[in-house]
């Protein structure tokens, strides 16, 4: 099977003067893409089109952060559901820790224990 290799510029590197005087300070980097399959040599560019103030989201749980979650005793069934799914028990604080994912997956989103 025949592949296709590349290379990735930066504004002010060999190989992107004639980019940079088309799209400024605009321009992020410049792809070469090398199609052994078509015999060619294909140019992509990456261009900022749009630029505004952002603030990032302080209450967002990131998918891949371990949460805590309450079950209650007598739930065992809920116990071997997030076990299946990657959880553990952990004994010193009486909680079960599951990645957050997995936790919206299941629905559990109203166990997570406030930190």
């Amino acid at each position: 099977m025949k592949r296709s290799l590349g290379r990735t510029i930066k504004p002010g590197q060999p190989g992107s003067k004639k980019w940079v005087a088309k799209y400024g300070d605009n321009l992020v980097n410049v792809r070469y893409i090398y199609s052994f399959k078509q015999n060619r040599r294909i140019t992509t560019v990456e261009i900022i089109v749009d630029q505004k103030p952002w603030e990032p989201d302080k209450n967002r749980i990131p998918y891949n952060k371990r949460v805590h979650l309450r079950i209650e005793y007598g739930e065992a069934q809920l116990g071997r559901l997030i076990k299946s799914a990657g959880g553990f028990w952990n004994k010193e604080g009486g909680y079960w820790e599951l990645p957050y994912r997995e936790v919206l997956n299941l629905g559990l989103e109203t166990r997570v224990m406030n930190d």
